[in-house]
């Protein structure tokens, strides 16, 4: 039988404003832990990541960094200001060069963002399948990836949004390479997972 936890009896757990936090909130909340997301006004803390999420950021970014035309970037888990009331930290995004912005930035605006990307982890799930593109797609994100592991190996399965009906419809689904030429030139050879890149 585990151990039973004890609450310091003076302990109060922190309780949101009436309404919500808000997105301004994240950058004045003292002692956030790191990458603490707000959906729908609520605050979302990250659980510890495994291996298959670590190194599968790394192959994206790498290859991204790589391979990206001039006027794109790429930035890994940084937020995105979807309104008042939601700011999720999209596992990485690509972004107009332009809207790069200062060493001091910490989000980015819907129309600064060409690709949001989410490695699905079991905790995130439902977020990463189901809320968090339906928001992408509602404050016009053109472009969604959402990575899964299928035993290891990972599965991307890329969107793009439909402007008339301001929703998402699959473009593709891929195994072994990710091959895309919208939008953006992208050849990603998704067998190299855990191999270190540019090593081959």
């Amino acid at each position: 039988m585990g151990a039973l936890m004890t609450v310091d009896p003076d302990f109060e757990w922190p309780r949101p404003p009436e309404g919500g936090y808000t997105s301004d909130d994240l950058d004045r909340l003292p002692n956030l832990p790191p990458h603490t997301e707000l959906i729908d006004g609520s605050l979302v803390f990250v659980s510890a990541q495994s291996n298959f999420h670590t190194l599968m950021l790394r192959l994206l970014e790498f290859e991204l960094l790589r391979q990206l035309p001039d006027g794109l970037d790429v930035r890994r888990e940084m937020s995105v200001v979807l309104g008042r009331r939601n700011r999720p930290e999209p596992d990485l995004i690509v972004i107009r060069a332009d809207a790069a912005g200062g060493l001091n930035k910490t989000a980015y605006l819907p129309d600064d963002v060409v690709v949001a990307v989410e490695v699905v982890s079991p905790d995130s799930e439902e977020r990463d399948r189901e809320s968090k593109p339906r928001k992408y797609a509602a404050a016009g994100i053109r472009h969604f990836w959402r990575v899964e592991n299928d035993g290891g190996r990972p599965i991307v399965y890329v969107y793009e949004l439909d402007p008339s009906t301001g929703s998402y419809i699959p473009a593709g689904i891929y195994h072994d390479k990710l091959r895309l030429q919208s939008p953006f030139a992208l050849d990603i050879d998704l067998t190299s997972l855990g191999r270190r890149p540019g090593l081959g």
